[in-house]
């Protein structure tokens, strides 16, 4: 997913002035949070979206939503709004999530597969590619797509390997068009 400069720029100011105040923990705590529920809330997404809903009552709602949340955290999401970017509120959240990442190491990983897979197989793909940092913590996301057929889409930072049915049919396909 390519993540617009806008969610980076609001990222970055959020990193630096949580990493100033000393309130990155909390502030990360809480933009995981905002992932989350934008994720699963198909109507949030929909009235955040909607450009006939005037700021006013898109900050009310965000108020009462996210009232809970330290004021730093509720600033930006005012601002976000306020500046009519809040279609970017879950990209900023996640670029947030991302930078506090990388800088104590962790690296994301995520695993597409056909169907559901054991543990054990999980750890013996990711043990079986040069991309894992074995000795590094990482956050796994495993997704499952039926329309890859089989075997597997493994993604860590900006690497893929991509050893899924479909890209090695496609592949095939691709040779015998060309011959």
């Amino acid at each position: 997913m390519l993540t617009s400069k806008v969610a980076k720029r609001y990222a970055q100011g959020l990193l630096d002035f949580t990493n100033e105040s000393g309130q990155t923990d909390a502030v990360f705590a809480e933009m995981k949070d905002v992932v989350k529920l934008m994720s699963e809330s198909k109507d949030l997404n929909k009235f955040f979206m909607t450009p006939y809903i005037d700021s006013n009552k898109k900050t009310e709602v965000a108020n009462e939503i996210f009232k809970s949340f330290s004021p730093v955290s509720q600033n930006l999401i005012r601002l976000i709004i306020k500046n009519g970017r809040e279609s970017q509120l879950k990209n900023v959240a996640q670029q947030f999530i991302n930078k506090v990442e990388d800088i104590n190491g962790i690296q994301r990983i995520t695993l597409t597969t056909a169907t559901q897979l054991s543990n054990e197989n999980i750890e013996q793909i990711l043990r079986s590619t040069n991309l894992v940092n074995q000795t590094a913590t990482f956050d796994l996301n495993v997704n499952v797509k039926p329309e890859i057929l089989g075997g597997y889409i493994l993604r860590v930072g900006d690497q893929q390997v991509d050893a899924s049915v479909k890209s090695k049919l496609n592949k095939i396909k691709k040779d015998f068009q060309l011959n």
